[in-house]
This record gives structure tokens, C-alpha cells and sequence, in this order.
């Protein structure tokens, strides 16, 4: 039994904790670019506690996913910058990481992409990066990449490092507060995925399972108060749940519905009907569960996985012994309850379906999937959530 486990330097959970981030910052620089999604209330308060300490605030609007040509555009003013914040979602968060990452190496951002770019190391780790996440889904606080789009080409790419892990993660619930519930339900289901992934991912382990496990009973218990009562305690739950799936994706891959909902970002990338990532995993998810429940048993009956989601029917419905099926069911309605939009809603056609599978077939994510999936399982996955 090998595995490797690596995460933010340090996490600070609870209640109110983001009040403390001036002092935090402080301690690495006065200087601060701070890479802000959606401006809430909340955020709001977070820029003027930092000003009001006295440090030097750069504020960049991260209004969409981050495309390359934002991050190429933002690179000089960056490397001004002694500290980096990602407070948002994460599309906010991945800003700051690459943003750090690249500020304290030279060159250019194409020198260290994957598939478009001349993918070098990272040979510097980054500048300091604090992230707070005011979405309960990513996890991206605690991961070492940051995801790019690049519109001309239809695709998403990844700028990966070890060095790239934050330096410190605050997660505050209260920044969670108000969410909308379509917001609520794109990032919670995220988070669920990113749970329930590396729990069948073929390169699962012991450490792992823990963070599934109890990530898995939050979002049991949290997800529905959050998204129709915008209950409190509910957020903090679910605040937990994006955490710990966030530390298990970054430790044991994912698999066949982050294979899927990343080409698919950057196939339907648009400004005028942008694809949420976390919207995208939601409308696989429980067809891409189903794809898997049944290839494992027509094909490998003796997989692992097999026994591991007869475990996940019994954390999702609360029974033990629970058959699959109760928990593929249980998905399924939880999914139609949250109103997921379709695939088809965001613009997809059939006729991209043998573009979409192809890539798919060679990205990272479907590495960790319990088994392979062949072509036309996949475009059956891509109708069933058209």
C-alpha cells in the first residue's frame, strides 16, 4: 500500500476566521493583489478590513472562469505583488494560484502550460497564496493546480505544480451566506462528486477514504437546508464537505465525470452562456455513477469499486446495507430536485459527441475511473444528460 499525501501548508476553518486575514497576510507582505470573484456583501467587508490595516490592496475582477489570455494580461502587475488572495469561487482561487505561481518564475505563461504551451517545470515555488473560498464546492484551496480555458481552442488546460499548494487556506462559512440556489446546487454537487470520485477512484486510499466518508455524511445532511433555507448550519456543513473533497481529489484522482466536465468547459465555453464547472459535474454525475455500477458488474464483478459503492448507497440514504441502486436513486433525485440544468442547455449537439469522448479519453481525470469506459458508453453518458 503506496500513497502520497500533500496539502496547503496551513487551514484555518470556522466561523468568522476570515477577520483574521490582514494579520495573516501580513506576515509575508503589505503588498497584496487580491483576485476577486463575485462582489458580495461579504467581500466586500474582507477589502475594507484589508485596507484598513494599512496594506496596498490590487484588486483583479475575476468575473469568468480564468482564460490564459487574463492570466498573460495580469502577469506584470503581479509580479509587484508580494502576497496573492484568491477570495471567491474557483475561478478566483486559480487566478491567485497561477498568478503566484508565475510571478516568482520568468518567462511566460505559455512556458508552463500542458498541451499548448512548452509544459516546463515550475522550478520556483510559488509566492505566498492565501485562498478563501466564498463557494462551497471546489475544494480548490487546497489543490496544487490552477485550471485556464483557452477560447480559440475549445479546451481547458492546467497549470500544475507541488509549489503551487497555498500557503495558507482560510475556509469561513459566513462567506457562504446568501449564496443563490443555483450557485448553491452547481458547487454542492461539485462537491459531492469530488467526494464520491476518489472514493471509487482506482487510486484510492486509507487517508483518503476518511475525508469521503465524512465529506459524503455532510453533504447528506447539509445539502437540501443550504440550497432551499440558506441555513447556517447547513452552510458550514457544506463549507466542511467542499474542504474535504477538495483534499481527497488532490491526493487520489477523480474519474469519468471530471473527465467529461472538463472538456466540456472548454468546448461550450461562452461568454454569452458560460458552462459552470461545477453545473457540468452535477448533469453527469448520476449517469456517469450508472455507466460505471454497470460496467463493473458486466465486466469486473471482483473490482473494488464494486464493494465501495454498495458502501456509498449505505452513506447516501442512511441505510446500512442499502443495494446501489437505492443510492443511485438517491442521486438521481437529488439532482432533479436542485433543477441541474441540461447539457443541452448550455449547447451541446450530438454531433459533438465523438469530439467531446476523444478528448476525454485522454485526460487525467479518467485515470483514476474504477475502469475504463469505452467510446460508446461515454456518448450514451453525454445523451442521457443532454
Amino acid at each position: 500500500m503506496n500513497f502520497e499525501f500533500a496539502t496547503s501548508a496551513r487551514i484555518i476553518f470556522g466561523i468568522g476566521t476570515v477577520r483574521g486575514l490582514p494579520g495573516l497576510a501580513r506576515q509575508w507582505g503589505e503588498r497584496l493583489l487580491v483576485a476577486l470573484g463575485a462582489q458580495t456583501a461579504q467581500t466586500e467587508a474582507v477589502l475594507e478590513n484589508l485596507v484598513s490595516a494599512g496594506l496596498q490592496v490590487d484588486v483583479l475582477r475575476v468575473k469568468h472562469e480564468p482564460s490564459v489570455s487574463l492570466i498573460e494580461g495580469s502577469l506584470e502587475r503581479a509580479r509587484s505583488a508580494q502576497v496573492f488572495i484568491g477570495l471567491g469561487g474557483g475561478s478566483a482561487l486559480d487566478t491567485a494560484k497561477a498568478l503566484a505561481a508565475l510571478a516568482a518564475n520568468s518567462g511566460q505563461v505559455g512556458d508552463y502550460l500542458e498541451l499548448v504551451g512548452k509544459g516546463q517545470p515550475l522550478d520556483q515555488p510559488s509566492r505566498p497564496c492565501i485562498a478563501v473560498p466564498t463557494t462551497a464546492g471546489t475544494g480548490a484551496e487546497v489543490t496544487r493546480n490552477a485550471v485556464l480555458s483557452v477560447p480559440g481552442q475549445r479546451i481547458k488546460v492546467s497549470l500544475r505544480s507541488a509549489g503551487m499548494l497555498p500557503r495558507l487556506a482560510i475556509v469561513d462559512p459566513e462567506l457562504t451566506y446568501g449564496m443563490p440556489p443555483e450557485v448553491t446546487a452547481a458547487a454542492g454537487l461539485d462537491a459531492l462528486t469530488q467526494l464520491i470520485e476518489p472514493f471509487l477512484s482506482r487510486f484510492a486510499n486509507p487517508l483518503v477514504d476518511g475525508f469521503c466518508r465524512e465529506g459524503i455524511r455532510q453533504v447528506v445532511r447539509s445539502i437540501r437546508p443550504a440550497y432551499h433555507l440558506d441555513d447556517e448550519q447547513a452552510r458550514e456543513g457544506m463549507s466542511l464537505a467542499a474542504l474535504l473533497g477538495g483534499l481527497a481529489l488532490a491526493n487520489a484522482r477523480l474519474g469519468a465525470v471530471h473527465g467529461l466536465a472538463g472538456v466540456l468547459g472548454g468546448w461550450l465555453d461562452s461568454d454569452a452562456n458560460p458552462a459552470p464547472h461545477g453545473a457540468l459535474c452535477a448533469a453527469l454525475l448520476p449517469h456517469v455513477l450508472q455507466s460505471n455500477y454497470h460496467a463493473v458488474k458486466e465486466r469486473q464483478p471482483q473490482n473494488p469499486a464494486m464493494d465501495r459503492m454498495a458502501e456509498l448507497a449505505g452513506l447516501l440514504t442512511g441505510l446500512a446495507g442499502a443495494p446501489v441502486e437505492a443510492g443511485l436513486n438517491w442521486i438521481d433525485n437529488l439532482v432533479a430536485e436542485m433543477r441541474v440544468p441540461s447539457l443541452a442547455q448550455y449547447g451541446l449537439l450530438r454531433a459533438d459527441f465523438k469530439d467531446v469522448a476523444a478528448r476525454a479519453q485522454r485526460s487525467s481525470s479518467m485515470q483514476g475511473n474504477p475502469l475504463p469506459l469505452a467510446d460508446d458508453e461515454l456518448f450514451s453518458i453525454l445523451e442521457k444528460a443532454l
